[in-house]
Parts: C-alpha cells; structure tokens; sequence
C-alpha cells in the first residue's frame, strides 16, 4: 500500500465533507433537510455532463464562453468531491478503497507489460 497515496487521498476525503457539512447547514436552514443521496447522485452527474461538454470545448468541438481550462479546472475538481461526498454516505472508505484499486489495477498491467517498465 501507497501510504503517501493513502493519506493524501484521506486528507483530501476529510476536506470535502468539511465542505459538505456546511452545505448541510444551508441546506437544513433553506430546506429543513439534507439532500438525500439521490440528490447528491443527481448533482454529481449533472457535474460529469458538464465536464464532459468542457472536454469538447477544450478541443474545439463544442462552443462555451469564458476560460475552458479554469471551468475544467473546478469542474473535474467538484467532480471529485461529489465522489468522495458520496462515499462517505455509503460508509465507505475512499482513501482505502482507491489506494487498493490502484494497487490492483498497478499488479494487473506490470504482469502485461512484464519487468522492463520504464
């Protein structure tokens, strides 16, 4: 395991539900409710829709006004906070869960590409 990786993915986890309990304060104050985490799916798609219309202005495919590359900047950004926000809502780990995906997924394609990686 990659604890470099693992805490600075766990760091960054602990950081964007800082983030989402303020919004759960507005939320409870505006709504008297917390999003659910249908809602919460719903915002983080609707996020990806963007990126995905970003990637196409960046090359050129698609016209959007203002700078593509700081919208992509937030975008791809709040992409991974909805991410980290609702693992957290399923209870899981996300630092662990991804250190031991990437772990995987690093032992798969170094048994492909075999002891020469450079």
């Amino acid at each position: 395991m990659d604890t470099t990786t693992h805490d600075g993915v766990a760091a960054a986890a602990d950081r964007a539900n800082e983030i989402r309990d303020l919004y759960e304060i507005l939320e409870n104050r505006i709504n008297g409710e917390v999003w659910s985490l249908h809602e919460l799916m719903l915002g983080f798609q609707n996020d990806v829709g963007t990126v995905g219309r970003l990637v196409l202005a960046n090359d050129g495919t698609w016209d959007i006004e203002g700078d593509v590359t700081a919208q992509l900047e937030h975008k791809l950004a709040e992409s991974m906070w909805w991410v980290m926000v609702i693992a957290k809502r399923l209870d899981i780990d996300i630092a662990d869960a991804f250190t031991a995906t990437m772990d995987r997924i690093e032992s798969g394609l170094t048994g492909a590409v075999g002891p020469d990686v450079s």
